[in-house]
């Protein structure tokens, strides 16, 4: 099969594609023709450095979400399975590849009505989206803040928060993802590359920070009384430096999602039947071949891309 190895840590240039033995499912699995494969921050992170959730040693194929079509089952695995539109995630590695094999529960059955290419963008993203929105428990009214508003989360946090009843304001770099924002319903944008953006934006009741760094210690400081944070990336670089002492002084709480693996699924799957009932709306931004996985690399470092990225692997 074709994959994409990635060879040591470091750039890009990192990941070569090449051939790999075609997995073969063992009991109570299913071999998957993967269609195509999400790319996350995270794993451009753990790319670049080696630091991340995965222990991992070079060299191995990188990935850990796809969809595609279950192509064959092991034994001891229902073949009714077979022919079914899936979406699953790994475990850090082997996404970037024509062929996966997983447990037969991981996978996700893709809903009537929903693209598959779709599905697999809501598959991190739309877990991560729906986590923010209930962990915060935004009530109808409340003035909330969506840091890197254009992103794979971030867009799909503004549409979540706005069904809540939230006023939402977005904050991105950039006319394009300010526009991108504004469409999906943002009530208002704010462009935070700008020095003055905190004071257009007014208190807040809630922030999403995607961003970290300086942008989201300023948007700490527009929080009211009972306001909450919840932190889900760091495009900056680096974690704001806000310490829990610093946030019950303000009455300010700053949340940490535990979820269990039976949460995590249903918020999967809670994204998944919101988009096939069109109520939520996955923004592919870009698509590489699965042998450009460089390039889509270098793209989302480069910060100019909207909404998700995904390697086309199968299509």
């Amino acid at each position: 099969m074709r994959a994409v190895w990635l060879t040591k840590f470091g750039d890009p240039s990192v990941l070569v594609a090449g051939d790999a033995p075609d997995p073969v499912p063992g009991p109570g699995q299913v071999l998957i023709d993967v269609a195509y494969a999400n790319i996350t921050f995270i794993e451009t992170q753990f790319r670049a450095t080696g630091n991340g959730p995965f222990n991992l040693k070079p060299p191995f194929i990188p990935g850990n979400g796809v969809g595609g079509v279950i192509a064959g089952v092991g034994p001891d695995t229902d073949p009714a399975l077979v022919g079914r539109r899936v979406v699953t995630s790994l475990s850090g590695t082997g996404g970037y590849a024509s062929r996966v094999v997983v447990d037969a529960t991981a996978p996700f059955e893709v809903p009537e009505g929903l693209a598959l290419d779709e599905a697999v963008a809501l598959l991190a993203d739309g877990r991560t989206a729906t986590m923010l929105i209930r962990t915060a428990a935004i009530s109808s009214g409340e003035r909330v803040l969506v840091e890197a508003a254009a992103g794979g989360v971030g867009s799909l946090a503004v549409q979540l928060a706005k069904a809540a009843g939230a006023q939402v304001v977005a904050a991105a770099g950039g006319e394009r993802k300010l526009a991108l924002a504004a469409e999906l319903g943002a009530d208002a944008t704010v462009d935070y590359r700008e020095p003055t953006w905190a004071e257009r934006v007014g208190t807040l009741d809630v922030v999403l920070d995607g961003v970290g760094g300086d942008v989201a210690q300023a948007a700490f400081e527009l929080l009211r009384p009972g306001g909450r944070m919840l932190s889900y990336g760091l495009a900056s670089g680096s974690w704001a430096a806000i310490s829990p002492e610093t946030a019950a002084a303000r009455d300010v709480r700053l949340l940490h999602p535990r979820p269990t693996p039976s949460e995590l699924r249903e918020y999967v799957e809670s994204a998944l039947a919101e988009a096939a009932a069109g109520r939520l709306r996955p923004v592919i931004g870009q698509r590489f071949p699965l042998d450009r996985a460089a390039d889509a690399h270098a793209a989302i470092e480069s910060r100019a891309t909207i909404g998700k990225t995904l390697l086309e692997v199968g299509t």
